[in-house]
């Protein structure tokens, strides 16, 4: 069985950092002024298969968080469906859900499972994560039911 303390330990560090850039609302990883997936396009992930970084002339909104697409094309998918695009657990790290904590997800470090985008934090949680991709999803649903309205700091402090 996987020690979360233990393996969460490594990284409190560079989490302490990263876990601040929480806006209005605590169901979505986005920097101070709102802005989701650190600029990077949602749709981008699913037509060309890698992070893009989108322009920020092109954006919208949705639950209070800002996106940026990097076209027009990319914009007017998003806006028809949404939920289609956005990154599992408000884009915070599915490693960090599966042990019960919200960690900054890294765009660059991403994976499409079932048609699902998830984030990991860094590249070594990635890693981790892949070894057991059913069972860490599996166990990041049912933990966000409990966190999603948690602040990171909250669940750091338990």
């Amino acid at each position: 069985m996987i020690n979360a303390k233990s393996i969460l330990g490594g990284i409190a560090l560079s989490v302490a950092v990263a876990t601040s850039s929480l806006a209005a609302g605590v169901e979505y990883n986005a920097t101070s002024t709102g802005l989701a997936l650190q600029g990077y396009d949602p749709v981008a992930y699913f037509t060309d298969g890698e992070p893009t970084k989108g322009n920020w002339k092109i954006t919208t909104s949705y639950d209070d968080a800002t996106y940026r697409f990097a076209s027009e094309e990319n914009k007017i998918a998003f806006e028809k469906n949404p939920e289609a695009y956005i990154p599992a657990y408000g884009g915070y790290c599915a490693f960090g859900a599966a042990m019960g904590f919200k960690f900054d997800g890294d765009p660059t470090y991403w994976k499409i499972v079932d048609d699902v985008l998830y984030l990991n934090l860094s590249k070594d949680i990635q890693e981790r994560w892949e070894g057991d991709i059913p069972g860490f999803v599996e166990r990041a649903d049912v933990n966000w039911e409990d966190i999603e309205d948690k602040t990171p700091e909250e669940l750091q402090a338990q």
